[in-house]
């Protein structure tokens, strides 16, 4: 049901987010991110207690003071707004940083709230200003430890070696790398779940549409039917009550047929993803749809018998024939159409004609039952063609593969 409801609401179903929620809520603007309370709290006692431990290892460091322990905490209270402003946040964190460093106090875990600030601006694409950062860092770390260390605390300290800077330096490419590796994994992600959102869309237009055509077919044709012999019956009430009677013994069990067809594609509505309580019609039941012509006043010559087909490719050909003789009793005046039903190894053609005249100028039937007998042949990979025939009268000629695509039977 979550699948469902993300669907009808335009984004990717709740089931399909994948990684974990801080993740899901590091890009973008920031916009409803929560605030990440527990891990900035975790962050600042962690380098606080490290840095304190740093401070008793280097003894020849400045020691810590209240103005050290203060660039600790702001250098982590402002990763709380990592998600929301990761440009400021990444560049607060490296001047806290480059501060601390600057005023020769212990180095420790204060270099996490820099990698942790550029971690998050990499992955929310704010990619340059997390190089800057760093950047500005390690020039900054540069100067300090091979020129400024000669004007700045503590006193008496000497030059860093070089090999020191080599070491930064590989840190430093090391979170990018990360960094960089997490951006493109998480959209990655951004793209299937948008995938998988298309796609979920294309299979629920696809069945809007088929249960548009079902609807369509099952009601024109029955309609068609029910409104010719309501014709007959009134013409008839008064001079031939038996004929009357006929009419609306026919118009009783084509409104029945009706309500089953109607009841069993609303069944699939109601249910989806269970096997139908009654099968698909198919090519079989051409004699109940001959019957149903007759009684519309319409008499069919069938000629030829059709193949054992997949369910799919049966349910098209008779809908399609349906529809072509359905087109016949409300569009035309010919009161005889001949079904004519050829095949070979690879494909099953279906003709239908009539022999005319239109009734009236959508000759061949309305717009949506052709559309959608052309809809159902290309849905299976086939062809349809209608129009006017050259000695008159209208034709349909349909040719289905006997050989369903794939997508058909996995729909």
């Amino acid at each position: 049901m979550d699948g469902e409801r993300g669907v009808r609401e335009g984004g990717p179903p709740r089931r399909w987010w994948h990684g974990p929620a801080w993740w899901r809520s590091a890009g973008g603007d920031g916009q409803g991110a929560r605030w990440p309370w527990p891990s900035t709290l975790l962050l600042t006692f962690f380098v606080l207690g490290g840095s304190n431990y740093a401070a008793h290892q280097q003894a020849e460091r400045a020691a810590l003071d209240p103005f050290a322990r203060a660039l600790l905490v702001i250098g982590s209270a402002v990763l709380l707004w990592r998600h929301r402003q990761p440009v400021l946040v990444v560049f607060g964190t490296t001047a806290a940083a480059m501060l601390y460093l600057g005023a020769g106090y212990p180095y420790g875990p204060v270099f996490l709230t820099v990698a942790l600030a550029c971690f998050s601006a990499v992955v929310a694409g704010h990619r340059k200003a997390a190089w800057t950062a760093l950047g500005m860092l390690w020039t900054g770390h540069v100067l300090v430890a091979h020129w400024l260390y000669q004007w700045l605390p503590p006193s008496k300290d000497s030059a860093a070696p070089w090999g020191q800077e080599g070491v930064i330096a590989a840190w430093v490419v090391a979170i990018v790398a990360v960094s960089e590796l997490a951006r493109t994994r998480r959209e990655q992600w951004a793209r299937e779940r948008a995938e998988r959102a298309r796609a979920a869309q294309r299979r629920a237009d696809e069945e809007r549409l088929r249960i548009a055509r079902e609807l369509h077919d099952v009601l024109a044709h029955s309609i068609s039917v029910i409104n010719v012999q309501a014709g007959v019956g009134l013409a008839l009430l008064d001079t031939d009550p038996e004929q009357a009677r006929t009419a609306l013994t026919t118009i009783k069990a084509a409104s029945k047929e009706a309500l089953g067809e109607v009841r069993q594609v609303l069944d699939t509505l109601r249910t989806p993803g269970d096997a139908p309580r009654a099968p698909a019609p198919g090519l079989d039941r051409l004699p109940e749809l001959v019957s149903q012509a007759a009684g519309a006043g319409l008499t069919v010559e069938v000629e030829g018998t059709a193949p054992a087909l997949p369910p799919g490719a049966d349910l098209a050909a008779f809908r399609i024939v349906q529809e072509a003789l359905t087109n016949v009793v409300r569009h035309s005046g010919a009161r005889h159409a001949r079904v004519r039903l050829d095949h070979d190894g690879d494909a099953l053609r279906l003709r239908i004609d009539d022999d005319g005249p239109a009734s009236g100028a959508d000759a061949g039937g309305s717009g949506n039952g052709l559309a959608g007998m052309r809809e159902r042949a290309a849905a299976l990979g086939g062809t349809i063609e209608a129009g006017p025939r050259p000695e008159g009268g209208f034709r349909v000629l349909a040719v289905l593969p006997l050989k369903v695509k794939a997508k058909e039977d996995d729909r």
